[in-house]
């Protein structure tokens, strides 16, 4: 399996979590500050995300500071459900129920036990059947409200605000 791994900067956490995904013998290609590159977060989560949309990578993993940032940047490319995990549990969850496909962490708020624990949830829960009907819903939100780059969302347009 190969893991796209990203971080707006390089820490003991971020060496530790490519070092147990190596261990688990994942194939994991680094961006940003892991990688040697200089990046801001939104560069770090796009590059990761569309490396995982594009079907490049099968999953992701990103880091800033709160793991806020890149969870939401991620979450822009289309087909991407990133989960910003701060436990097992979600982790676990964010896999069965969500189908999500890039795990975010806090920098700031994640130890190494925990974020081994994470990584133990996040790889090895497997998607919940009896949810298939909400993904699938959360996947026609997706088509519905993408708008092509450059266009205007309606509701904008009819409230004359500019975007």
């Amino acid at each position: 399996m190969r893991i796209a791994l990203g971080s707006d900067e390089r820490s003991r956490l971020t060496d530790f979590v490519e070092a147990e995904l190596r261990r688990r013998g994942y194939d994991v290609e680094l961006f940003g500050p892991p990688a040697g590159d200089s990046s801001p977060w939104p560069d770090v989560a796009k590059a990761v995300a569309e490396r995982v949309a594009q079907g490049k990578s099968d999953e992701g993993v990103l880091f800033c500071w709160t793991g806020t940032g890149v969870s939401i940047a991620a979450n822009k490319v289309p087909g991407i459900r990133a989960a910003l995990c701060a436990d097992a549990e979600t982790a676990r969850g964010a896999r069965a129920w969500n189908q999500a496909n890039v795990l975010c962490m806090s920098l700031a708020g994640t130890s190494e036990e925990v974020a081994g624990g994470i990584l133990d949830a996040w790889f090895s829960a497997e998607a919940d059947a009896s949810e298939e009907e909400n993904v699938q819903k959360v996947n026609e939100l997706d088509r519905r409200y993408r708008t092509p780059l450059g266009a205007r969302p309606a509701a904008s347009a009819e409230k004359g605000n500019k975007t």
